[in-house]
């Protein structure tokens, strides 16, 4: 059974997440990039679906009953996982995901570090790709295993990936371990096709040489020395995908709003309105260049027909999101279906437009190099507003049972228009300087 949601952190590349619950297991992970297929699933069904937990050994003993510390390593994702037995024993559990160096494969890393006195460790990997769906093939080289898809590549799952030490033919390996003074360290790779051969084998040995880099700044949010906006900001860097800028709303799919119901939708994807909201934080804070990345994947993403403008894309920009459901998971806490894609992709929700449009224009309130591609896309983007917005749409709740008019929307689009001849005014732009903008009444 999955931990309670409050119980997991998140630990990330830029590229993907895992999330770790405090029993030391990680129960989420979609690997190569956010988007992927899981090979750790059992977050939407059982241990069986895939996850890879260490922890203190099970033992009928009081002394295995320990208590839980967690903490992240300054600021950082560096993730620190403190076990401490009845006997006052304690091991450290650390988990990070090294950012991706001149595109090297992705790398999971735990390790083990005896803190004081001895602590019977256990770990037990069970790797599932395709959504916890299938057994991955097992091969033998020298010390380690080799988790394979059979080379079908079906739905998305990770091409290879490889864990330290043995491991099971049916994809699993369990092993029992003290862990006193010094560490132990466990690895994990996702391995891209291009990372095949001896030129992979050569960049997987400089990860294991380079230098640990890990989502962090040593910038901190203005009036918080605390560091709690700090946190905050360093969870929303961990939710871009660094190759392209988009941002994703959540590294996960089919957590469910109501326990035991039916919306649980999937939010690996970049939202137009979620991606703004988080563009305008990373502003406040002085993070310009998320801001930058974010509105140059923007441009990339969204060319082409205003009217063909969507709510949301893929992280490197796709359009075609279609929305299936894996049935061989019975999702958190008993709520089905689990969804992979999302519907929602084809809807109208005009207050977008308004979004974009005002992330547009605080971009360049907050001096970002100025470029003629996005005036011309914003100036589009008006153009076909005037024409729409006064049509219903599924809106910001992204109703299923057809098109209405919501307040919300019409606002979005006044804002729309607002922030267009605030731009004329203040900085000069190409425009007519009496734009009438609608009122956010208007026919509704």
């Amino acid at each position: 059974m999955a931990g309670r949601i409050e119980d997991y952190a998140l630990i990330g590349d830029c590229e993907t997440a895992a999330l770790v619950c405090n029993d030391g297991s990680i129960d989420w992970l979609c690997w190569p990039r956010f988007d992927s297929a899981a090979c750790f699933a059992a977050l939407l069904g059982n241990a069986n679906n895939g996850r890879w937990q260490i922890a203190p050994a099970v033992a009928s003993s009081s002394r295995y009953q320990c208590r839980v510390q967690r903490r992240y390593l300054h600021d950082t994702l560096i993730l620190e996982t403190e076990f401490t037995t009845s006997d006052g024993s304690a091991a450290v559990l650390i988990d990070f995901m090294p950012l991706r160096q001149e595109r090297l494969s992705s790398h999971l890393v735990r390790l083990v570090v005896g803190k004081r006195g001895t602590v019977q460790m256990r770990t037990e990997l069970i790797v599932r790709f395709g959504y916890g769906g299938w057994v991955p093939w097992v091969t033998a080289e020298r010390h380690r295993r080799a988790f394979g898809d059979r080379g079908t590549g079906r739905d998305g799952a990770p091409h290879a990936g490889r864990a330290s030490r043995r491991g099971a033919h049916d994809g699993r390996r369990f092993r029992r371990f003290g862990r006193t003074a010094g560490a132990l360290r466990l690895n994990l790779w996702a391995i891209a096709p291009a990372d095949s051969g001896a030129g992979g084998r050569r960049r997987r040995a400089a990860v294991d040489k380079g230098v640990l880099a890990v989502v962090g700044s040593s910038r901190r949010a203005a009036g918080h020395p605390n560091g709690i906006v700090t946190r905050s900001l360093i969870t929303l860097k961990a939710l871009t995908y660094a190759p392209t800028g988009g941002i994703v709303a959540a590294p996960t799919t089919s957590l469910p709003e109501r326990l035991g119901g039916e919306r649980n939708w999937d939010y690996r994807f970049c939202w137009l309105r979620d991606a703004t909201l988080t563009l305008l934080a990373l502003m406040n804070a002085g993070y310009y260049d998320e801001a930058q990345a974010w509105r140059d994947w923007l441009l990339r993403a969204a060319a082409g027909s205003p009217a063909e403008l969507q709510i949301m894309y893929g992280i490197a920009g796709e359009r075609w999101l279609a929305e299936r459901e894996v049935p061989w998971l019975s999702g958190y806490e008993g709520s089905k279906p689990v969804r992979i894609g999302n519907a929602a992709a084809d809807q109208l929700q005009l207050d977008v437009y308004g979004e974009v449009i005002d992330a547009l224009h605080h971009a360049r309130v907050g001096g970002l190099q100025r470029l003629d591609a996005a005036l011309d896309f914003g100036l589009a983007l008006l153009a076909h507003l005037e024409t729409v917005w006064r049509n219903p749409d599924e809106g910001l709740w992204e109703v299923r049972g057809g098109r209405r008019h919501f307040t919300y929307s019409k606002v979005m689009a006044w804002v729309a228009f607002d922030r267009a001849i605030k731009d004329v005014e203040m900085f000069g732009l190409d425009g007519p300087d009496r734009t009438m903008a609608p009122h956010p009444r208007g026919n509704s």
